[in-house]
């Protein structure tokens, strides 16, 4: 997926109606490059980019919902000032995507819009890489990339009319706002930035931790409206209490080791991290039923699953100490928000401190307006570092996937993520190249798939090269688009199931590199490949060995014939020699019942294969990648 580079010599410069316009075309150059669609963040609104036939230009507006004489922006080193109404700008109207509009040069210098939007942060980390497409203000069909924060919804119904969209990304760790399932049937890749707000949620956690004890926001507001209670607002010391942690992933564990600094005994459940890696950061996991009665804080840092959902709830708090504390910096509905007020009102719950709500912003301010909580309106990642750092993340990971250098971050896919290093990309392509070989030889897509990796090199590939297989499998299906993100899926609805095995030891002299076996259990079809260099070739085609490994690229053509029969490949060469299509190789196999497998290598498909079908005993032709 290579990106086009429009240079400033490229670029040609007009004046006209206050602003500077762009075609953005490089001469002669006709290259599609990759749009990337930045939705709308806070209450600032537009700032369109059009792409054009061979690059990349944009329209820049500070779009402000008060009406403005004039909004002026620098743009590099040119200021661009352009009239604005508000709503009725004309640099609001959605522009066809062929349009010649104002250039955003390096190096993205717009303060006031940097400082309104979170995720502009990783621009520049577009432009290092190649001139690229954002915009806030159009629909998502045209676009191959989408990256969003936590208010904007990507639904089944924005993936459906994506028709180009490979990737979503999402500025942010938790991904409420984006119908994962509908991607991966899809084929689009979720990714978020895991690591970009962890810091800043687990510092605003330890923060309402020390509020509960010491009701810091109570007496400040007491002190605004001019008294003076001291008595009112007595606290209590977190050294010696007990801090459940439910959730020691990333934020758990930075809250845990925060507070055992304030001399605070932490325990936690996990059901992913072993009891022995808690113990590491200082935490004692316990069953569930055996922390509520024995913490005096509960803060809950997991994702929002059935699971989870509902985790703090009437049955909960009856088993926890009366007065206990409860922190909710992850996500609404963890904590049953009916069931808090309860047990706030009878006090077997003391305090609340709660920065995510079930709806947001809440309708029912029952539970804010109760004196024992603290709320804030989820500020758990509202931090300038936090949200320059997820915007640079998913950025870089977006660019990273684009360019082919890795894959990071993903949701819907996480053993996916090997299969973009440059090692792994020759296998994968094997594996999707064994697949399409199968399914075509054996002239079916359902039953039981066989993918057996041979050698200690592929000892860890089965979790990628399994999806490959399937992909392959179904490319010359009724699927329109089949990718590694939804390969399994789909092959689960097509009837077709895929295992894999593994086994440290290969056949000469593949030992050290190593070799793929693809087998339709139940029938006597077997594909087995291997790489060569860079180039995935075939090693065995149904008990037929091949001496010299046939390539697996490019049109091919693959037929069984008698061994001792040669009309077979001189009637091919005839037929390259009328059609101008050129053999560029030629592999035939070991004999196998007196017939031997020929592949052959051409410039271009052939059109016909009615002259040859008489003298073999079955034919394919193939174009693969």
């Amino acid at each position: 997926m290579a990106w086009p580079r429009v240079s400033p010599a490229q670029t040609r410069h007009r004046r006209g109606r206050g602003a500077t316009e762009s075609t953005g075309k490089p001469p002669g150059s006709k290259a599609p490059g990759w749009q990337v669609l930045l939705c709308p963040v806070g209450t600032w609104s537009k700032v369109l980019m059009a792409k054009t036939e061979a690059g990349a230009s944009a329209r820049l507006c500070r779009g402000l919902r008060r009406p403005q004489p004039v909004a002026s922006e620098r743009c590099g080193g040119a200021r661009v000032t352009v009239p604005c109404r508000g709503d009725r700008c004309r640099f609001h109207q959605p522009l066809p995507l062929t349009a010649s509009v104002t250039p955003c040069r390096p190096p993205w210098t717009f303060p006031a819009l940097a400082s309104r939007s979170r995720t502009l942060a990783g621009l520049s980390l577009f432009r290092d890489s190649a001139l690229v497409l954002f915009a806030v203000s159009v629909t998502p069909q045209d676009c191959d990339g989408l990256i969003v924060r936590s208010a904007t919804k990507v639904t089944a119904e924005v993936l459906e009319a994506a028709e180009r969209l490979q990737v979503v990304g999402r500025a942010g760790t938790g991904v409420d706002n984006v119908d994962v399932e509908a991607a991966t049937r899809k084929g689009v890749l979720v990714m978020n930035t895991p690591t970009g707000n962890s810091l800043s949620a687990a510092e605003l956690t330890c923060g309402m931790i020390l509020c509960l004890a010491r009701q810091i926001p109570q007496a400040a507001a007491s002190m605004k409206e001019g008294k003076w209670d001291r008595k009112k607002y007595m606290g209590m010391e977190l050294n010696g209490k007990t801090l459940a942690v439910l959730g020691l992933g990333r934020i758990g564990r930075e809250v845990a080791t925060r507070m055992q600094a304030f001399g605070m005994k932490t325990i936690g459940y996990d059901p992913i991290i072993t009891p022995d890696v808690s113990a590491t950061f200082g935490v004692e996991q316990l069953p569930l039923e055996q922390i509520w009665p024995r913490c005096d804080f509960i803060t809950v840092h997991t994702p929002l699953l059935p699971s989870t959902t509902g985790l703090l709830n009437d049955s909960t708090f009856a088993k926890c100490r009366r007065g206990v504390q409860v922190v909710n910096c992850a996500r609404g509905g963890i904590v049953d928000e009916g069931a808090l007020l309860r047990a706030l009102q009878s006090g077997q719950c003391g305090g609340a401190a709660l920065d995510v709500f079930t709806q947001e912003p809440p309708k029912d301010r029952d539970l804010v307006n109760h004196p024992n909580v603290i709320s804030c309106p989820h500020l758990g990642a509202s931090t300038r570092e936090a949200q320059s750092r997820c915007g640079k993340e998913i950025a870089m990971q977006i660019v990273d996937m684009a360019t082919g250098k890795g894959l990071t971050g993903v949701v819907n896919g996480q053993a996916l993520s090997k299969a973009f290093s440059p090692h792994t990309k020759p296998w994968v392509t094997l594996a999707r190249a064994l697949g399409t070989l199968l399914c075509t030889v054996g002239k079916q897509v359902q039953g039981s798939l066989q993918v057996c990796t041979l050698g200690t090199a592929l000892k860890e590939a089965g979790s990628y090269l399994t999806p490959a297989v399937a992909a392959g499998m179904l490319a010359g299906g009724t699927q329109k688009e089949v990718t590694l993100v939804n390969a399994t899926l789909l092959a689960q609805e097509a009837g077709l199931k895929v295992t894999s095995t593994h086994s440290d030891v290969a056949p000469e002299p593949h030992s050290s590199t190593g070799l793929v076996q693809v087998s339709l259990q139940g029938t006597p079809h077997q594909v087995m490949g291997t790489v060569q260099g860079s180039t995935p070739a075939l090693r065995q085609i149904n008990g037929a060995t091949f001496k010299q490994p046939a390539p697996l690229s490019g049109p091919l053509i693959v037929y069984r014939a008698k061994a001792s029969d040669s009309s077979a490949l001189a009637t091919l060469t005839g037929l390259l020699s009328k059609a101008g299509v050129q053999l560029l190789s030629y592999h035939s196999s070991s004999t196998v019942a007196g017939e031997q497998w020929s592949v052959v290598g051409l410039s271009a498909p052939l059109p016909n294969l009615g002259e040859l079908k008489p003298r073999v005993t079955e034919i394919f032709q193939l174009h693969l990648p």
